[in-house]
């Protein structure tokens, strides 16, 4: 199962339709927290990450799994690109960052490679090394 965290629906339901029509299942959640929530229950394959969000971000979000030692993929979107939240959630261990508007083939792929464990710190098509 593939959990969506972003708070625009329209982006949620979009990423969602796109994951099922590649075969995947998705669940798709309107909050960090909601997401964090939702772990009690069932543990996703990946998670695709908004990081700009209110209360809980993408970052919080990330934090918390990393403390808690849930080893779910994270694949970071945002509409808000900067090179030091790239080197953040690359530096902890997001399997991809990617730029709104993605090419849904990316995002396809970069799911598929966080779920079989190839970490590429891909960025929108381009592969980039992690920070160090």
């Amino acid at each position: 199962m593939i959990a969506i965290v972003d708070d625009e629906e329209s982006v949620r339901r979009a990423l969602q339709r796109l994951m099922v029509s590649a075969g995947f299942q998705a669940d798709s959640f309107a909050s960090g927290t909601d997401f964090l929530d939702s772990l009690r229950a069932k543990l996703p394959d990946c998670v695709v990450l908004d990081l700009h969000m209110p209360l809980v971000s993408g970052f919080d979000v990330q934090l918390k799994l990393a403390a808690e030692a849930r080893q779910i993929p994270v694949v970071v979107i945002t509409g808000h690109d900067t090179p030091e939240s790239k080197a953040r959630v690359l530096g902890a261990g997001a399997a991809a960052y990617l730029r709104k508007p993605i090419d849904d083939q990316v995002l396809l792929d970069a799911v598929a490679n966080a779920i079989s464990g190839k970490s590429t710190g891909q960025s929108n098509g381009k592969t980039s090394p992690p920070p160090l």
